[in-house]
C-alpha cells in the first residue's frame, strides 16, 4: 500500500535533515559550527530595542513587521504587538501555536497545532475568528484585505474570508512523494497568492476563486532515488517590479519576467531556506552555508561569503547597503552588500535564529530566536 504524502515528507526531511546540518537547525549533534573569524567592523548593528515572547520549540514563528510594529507568537500559544519594545498588548490563543505570524496591519493570523487558524484584531488582540484547515500549517499565513491563505503541511492552499473566516477556496496539485519540511510561505501580488511547491515549480492562483493562473518550473528533479530527486523550492518567492525569483533544494535558481513568465536566468543551485532581492542582485544562502550574491539581470556571480559553514545560516535579508543573515548560535552577521566583506556582528542570544530576518524600516531589521527573544537593529 502507498504511504500518506505526509508520512513520506516527514520520512524524507529527516533523512535528509540527518544530512545536513544547514537544513537543521535545532540539531544538537554533528558537525560543531566553524569558529568565527576576527574582522575589522565597517559598520554597526545598533540595537533598537528588545523584546520576549514564548519559545518555538521545533516550529519556526516568523515575525510580522507593520510599519513600527512588531507582531509575534510563540509554542505556548501567546501572541503579542510590540512598539518600541513594549508589549501593547499580549494574548494567548489558548492553544499550543505551530506558525505565525502574518499580518496587514488590520488582522494577525497564526495557526494552532491542531490545523485551526486564528485571526485577531491588530489593534487590541481581540480574537476575530477561527477556521479548521484540516492539517498542519508550518508557514505563516498570507493576509490580504479579503483574504487570508493558508499553506498546510500537504501543500493545499486554503482562501478563508478575512472578515468571518469562511473557506472560499482550497487549491491543491499532486506533489512528489518527498518534500521537505519547509516552512516557506505564500507571497501575494495583486490578484494572486504565488507559492514554491516541491518538485522544483512556481504556481500563481487567483485570489477570487483558488483557480491556478500559471506555473513556471524553477528546476527538474534529477537522480536514481527519491531523496536525490527532492527539488523543493526553498524559502518565500520574491516578486520584484519586473521580475519573480526563486531558488531550489538541490536544483535551481531562476528569475522569470513577471508579465509573460519567460525565464530570465537560471543557474544550478542548492537552498534550503531561500533568497532575498533588490533592484540589483539576487542573494542566496546556499546549503553550504555560503552567502552568494548573483547579478539581478543575468545570474552572473558577484560574490561569495563563505567563512560561515555549518552555522545554520538563515535566509538572507538585504538591508540598504548590507546582507544580514542569522545563525544557529545566534548571531547576526552583517556583510557589505557590494563585496559580501564582513561588515558587523551582534549576538542576539545563544538559542539560534532560525526564522527569517525581517525588514524594519529603511534600514532596519527584526529577528526572533529560538527562546522568543525579539531583537530590533538598525544597520548602519
Amino acid at each position: 500500500m502507498k504511504r500518506s504524502i505526509t508520512v513520506l515528507a516527514l520520512a524524507g526531511s529527516l533523512a535528509l535533515l540527518a544530512g545536513c546540518s544547514s537544513l537543521n537547525p535545532f540539531a544538537e549533534s554533528g558537525p560543531k559550527p566553524a569558529k568565527l573569524a576576527d574582522f575589522k567592523p565597517s559598520a554597526e548593528l545598533r540595537p533598537l530595542w528588545q523584546a520576549r515572547i514564548g519559545k518555538s520549540g521545533a516550529y519556526v514563528f516568523q515575525p510580522a513587521v507593520v510599519g513600527e510594529d512588531v507582531y509575534a507568537a510563540a509554542l505556548d500559544g501567546d501572541v503579542a504587538r510590540f512598539k518600541d519594545g513594549k508589549a501593547a498588548w499580549k494574548i494567548s490563543v489558548g492553544k499550543r501555536l505551530s506558525a505565525g505570524v502574518g499580518s496587514n496591519g488590520k488582522l494577525v493570523v497564526v495557526a494552532t497545532t491542531g490545523g485551526e487558524v486564528v485571526a485577531l484584531d491588530a489593534a487590541n488582540g481581540a480574537e476575530r475568528w477561527r477556521a479548521a484547515v484540516g492539517a498542519e500549517v508550518l508557514a505563516a499565513p498570507a493576509v490580504g484585505d479579503a483574504i487570508v491563505v493558508a499553506r498546510t503541511s500537504d501543500s493545499r492552499l486554503i482562501g478563508l474570508d478575512a472578515t468571518n473566516g469562511t473557506r472560499r477556496w482550497t487549491f491543491q496539485r499532486s506533489t512528489p512523494p518527498l518534500s521537505l519540511r519547509s516552512f516557506a510561505g505564500v507571497t501575494l501580488e495583486g490578484p494572486a497568492a504565488v507559492a514554491g511547491y516541491p518538485g522544483g515549480k512556481l504556481v500563481a492562483v487567483s485570489l477570487a476563486n483558488g483557480g491556478q493562473l500559471w506555473e513556471l518550473t524553477v528546476a527538474t528533479p534529477k537522480g536514481a532515488t527519491e531523496l536525490e530527486r527532492v527539488a523543493d523550492i526553498a524559502g518565500t518567492p520574491v516578486v520584484g517590479r519586473k521580475d519573480l525569483c526563486a531558488v531550489s533544494y538541490q536544483g535551481r535558481a531562476a528569475c522569470f519576467d513577471s508579465t509573460n513568465g519567460n525565464a530570465l536566468w537560471s543557474r544550478d543551485f542548492s537552498s534550503s531556506v531561500g533568497l532575498d532581492r533588490d533592484s540589483r542582485f539576487v542573494v542566496i544562502t546556499d546549503d553550504n552555508d555560503a552567502v552568494q550574491a548573483l547579478d539581478g539581470a543575468s545570474g552572473a556571480n558577484v560574490w561569495k561569503q563563505d567563512a560561515l559553514p555549518r552555522r545554520g545560516l538563515s535566509r538572507p535579508l538585504i538591508v540598504g547597503d548590507f546582507v544580514a543573515v542569522g545563525d544557529v548560535e545566534g548571531y547576526v552577521h552583517l556583510l557589505s552588500r557590494e563585496t559580501g566583506a564582513f561588515a558587523a556582528r551582534t549576538r542576539a542570544d545563544s538559542s539560534g535564529v532560525a526564522a527569517d530576518p525581517r525588514r524594519f524600516g529603511r534600514d532596519g531589521l527584526v529577528v526572533q530566536t529560538r527562546d522568543g527573544g525579539i531583537y530590533v537593529y538598525e544597520a548602519r
